[in-house]
């Protein structure tokens, strides 16, 4: 008996030091819509965009995958530093493309980040900083739409500093 409960005990200390805290979280995702923008944008674009922390070859990285439904001239998406409810700069660049380009929904940007952008405005140096800014609540995903016509803001498919944003949780 003695024996089975010090296995137990064992399996127990082993497992607790092997499963990771919410304090060690390694999976986030932001909600996007245009009810979150600031100012907030009467669109029928929605997205997502999920963001995995892992390591290979010894170092950091966060892997991700955005989406969106129903938005059209998507010219970028970018990681921002800021709580929700306030604009923040760039910190880490998801997606770049010219204005124009239609209506578009599902992926469109995948791939891992090991760093911020270089020089950005946030200070982020590492990518520990945006994780971080995440796990503080301190960031949040956008998506910027073009369409290449002056003025700009005028609906849908034309709202370069933003149609649909969330906060990454």
């Amino acid at each position: 008996m003695k024996k089975l409960t010090y296995l137990l005990i064992t399996f127990l200390v082993v497992f607790a030091l092997a499963t990771p805290s919410l304090a060690a979280t390694k999976e986030f995702v932001a909600d996007l819509s245009g009810a979150n923008e600031v100012p907030p944008r009467v669109t029928d674009a929605s997205g997502s965009a999920t963001f995995n922390i892992g390591h290979r070859n010894d170092a950091l990285t966060m892997s991700y995958i955005l989406r969106v439904t129903n938005i059209q001239n998507v010219a970028a998406a970018h990681i921002h530093c800021a709580p929700a409810g306030v604009n923040g700069p760039v910190g880490v660049t998801l997606y770049m493309a010219a204005p124009g380009g239609g209506r578009i929904s599902g992926v469109i940007a995948s791939g891992e980040i090991t760093a911020p952008d270089p020089g950005n405005s946030c200070g982020w140096i590492t990518l520990d900083d945006v994780i971080s800014a995440i796990r503080k609540d301190n960031a949040y995903v956008n998506v910027h739409t073009n369409d290449g016509v002056d003025p700009a803001n005028t609906g849908p498919g034309d709202f370069p500093g933003g149609e649909i944003r969330g906060q990454i949780q």
